[in-house]
């Protein structure tokens, strides 16, 4: 069964999201992040993926108050990113609620502290953030492509006892144009012994079907929540 993961992200405090990672392309729906999370709980949903986009712009988490406030009042299991660069940031996360963090731009730029991280703390604590675009790694809020390839940095994160990664299509998020199951499907294939969760352009229960049928782990949801072509009642069923 495919785990649901519904997302918040967050700009000064309140739930926003963005077109294909683009600042200038905002819109926030909520001014409340805790609020939306109990709708997500009540819902039936138990974990939930957690952005810190300030956090990614600034290279240090800069919503921990927003992460401890949904922690201490849901029982979401919540994977954090945004910032997280240092050991530092990373207990940070923890003591503020987090059950895993994501490591993002990091995890292309600085491979020995990430390998580190997965022995610190253990392969199931750390989720290496796969964010891709034309199959080609984005670095620094997707500000930047970098020229390493999809598939070579899964390989070298695999290697090293890497288990879960968050794959995210660039080109595909916030647009409501569907994921790249195709992609995902064949990373599935390629490493039959990892997790990928899926995450960009989910918009359809179909497009959630497709995932599972693919093989992923997970399927990270937000715009298609928040614009209602996916309704929180409809994913029921996906709920172990």
């Amino acid at each position: 069964m495919i785990q649901i993961i519904p997302a918040i992200d967050i700009i000064n405090g309140q739930c926003v999201r963005l077109t294909e990672g683009d600042f200038t392309q905002q819109k926030t729906y909520n001014s409340n992040p805790v609020e939306v999370a109990k709708q997500f709980e009540a819902a039936g949903l138990t974990r939930l993926h957690l952005v810190d986009l300030d956090g990614a712009r600034a290279k240090q988490p800069q919503n921990l108050a927003v992460l401890e406030a949904i922690a201490s009042q849901t029982n979401l299991v919540i994977d954090f990113g945004g910032g997280i660069q240092s050991d530092a940031a990373i207990e940070q996360a923890f003591n503020a609620g987090a059950h895993q963090i994501t490591a993002g731009s990091i995890a292309v730029r600085e491979f020995t502290k990430v390998q580190n991280w997965l022995i610190t703390f253990g392969a199931a604590k750390i989720i290496i953030g796969a964010d891709f675009r034309n199959n080609y790694i984005s670095i620094n809020a997707w500000a930047d492509q970098s020229t390493v390839t999809l598939t070579d940095f899964i390989q070298q994160y695999v290697a090293v006892g890497a288990q879960t990664f968050i794959c995210t299509d660039v080109s595909k998020d916030g647009k409501l144009q569907g994921p790249a199951t195709d992609t995902y499907a064949q990373l599935v294939k390629s490493f039959p012994g990892a997790h990928f969760i899926a995450s960009g352009g989910v918009t359809t229960i179909l497009d959630v079907e497709a995932l599972e049928a693919a093989g992923v782990t997970g399927a990270i949801i937000g715009k298609a929540i928040y614009e209602k072509t996916i309704a929180l009642a409809d994913l029921n069923r996906f709920v172990c």
